[in-house]
């Protein structure tokens, strides 16, 4: 079978895998106060260009949004997100367990825009109703888009106005930050947000985020928190180990870039067989649309996710590449259509 279901499969990349190798027998601290953790905080300080930022180690997206989310909120507030944000739509309600209602906005394409918060803000204006103190997004988004530079101040300028935090879900931060229409930098993130995590576990490590909070304020019993939900391992060291390895010498944006390049060729010679796609392709997320038969054809040799579309004739499909899709995946899909 040719898998492009997703890019979290997989176990760890040989270089992640052999550092927990190299430092299994290690002996320090738990909870995530030892060498590892501390040296992966301090690079990813640098990466940033911020050393106030505090950096908290996760073992999942699901719990980094969870934890995050209901630390920085009072128990009136909500959280505004796009109505295909992973908070809405794959995460089990985590955060309205927490007690936070999420204010979802339709969107096409997956992308938060300055008139949403304005539409929203104008619903929510007073103590009758739940009042929106954060924006989530992701970047790349769940459509595989991202968000220029551009498009990211707009929203952080908006956020200012009506006093709201800016929250960024980082799972694809590596594909994000390597795309070809890209112009972000990684220390252009502390100005342009109070909080945002760099994704692990979709690009190369077994597990792990790094949840990374710049606005001090946020940063107060952060740890308390991160224990109360669980999130707080005993074998913490593990954690800093795969970060470690991961951001050593840019590697992790070369696994980001590799995803991205073999999507790329995948897109191209789709477009190549005159199929076009639900969402224009960005990184390594892609939407074709094929005849609903080529769809049920397609599912014998290739493993894949559906996608919503509203056609009697045609489907959608997820196509997702990653740090382990080869050449030989994308040649083979591309000959079955």
């Amino acid at each position: 079978m040719i898998f492009l279901k997703n890019d979290y499969s997989l176990g760890a990349h040989p270089k992640v895998l052999q550092a927990l190798t190299d430092t299994n027998m290690t002996l320090t601290d738990g909870y995530g106060i030892d060498p590892f953790c501390d040296g992966a905080a301090e690079m990813i300080r640098e990466m940033i260009d911020c050393p106030e930022a505090y950096v908290q180690f996760l073992t999942a997206g699901t719990q980094t949004n969870q934890t995050a989310l209901a630390a920085f909120l009072r128990p009136h507030h909500s959280v505004i997100s796009p109505s295909t944000g992973h908070v809405c739509v794959h995460e089990t309600g985590a955060i309205e367990a927490t007690g936070h209602k999420i204010n979802h906005v339709p969107t096409t394409d997956g992308k938060l825009r300055p008139e949403d918060i304005d539409a929203v803000m104008a619903e929510h204006e007073d103590e009758h109703y739940v009042k929106p103190a954060i924006i989530y997004i992701s970047n790349s988004t769940e459509t595989g888009l991202i968000y220029t530079k551009a498009e990211l101040t707009a929203l952080r300028e908006k956020c200012l106005e009506y006093g709201l935090l800016t929250y960024i879900d980082g799972a694809r931060l590596a594909m994000a930050m390597t795309a070809p229409e890209n112009d972000l930098k990684l220390e252009d993130l502390p100005k342009l947000c109070d909080a945002f995590y760099i994704g692990g576990t979709k690009c190369g490590a077994m597990f792990g985020e790094a949840l990374v909070i710049i606005k001090k304020e946020l940063q107060e019993d952060i740890r308390w928190l991160v224990k109360q939900r669980g999130g707080m391992i005993a074998k913490g060291r593990l954690l800093g180990v795969q970060f470690q390895a991961l951001l050593k010498d840019g590697f992790y944006f070369e696994l980001g870039a590799h995803a991205n390049r073999l999507a790329k060729k995948l897109a191209d010679g789709i477009s190549a067989k005159g199929y076009e796609f639900a969402i224009p392709p960005q990184t390594n997320m892609l939407f074709p649309l094929f005849t609903k038969e080529k769809v049920e054809e397609l599912r014998e040799n290739v493993m894949f996710e559906g996608w919503q579309y509203p056609s009697e004739t045609h489907a959608a499909i997820r196509l997702v590449t990653s740090w382990g899709t080869t050449e030989e995946e994308v040649d083979a899909f591309l000959k079955l259509i």
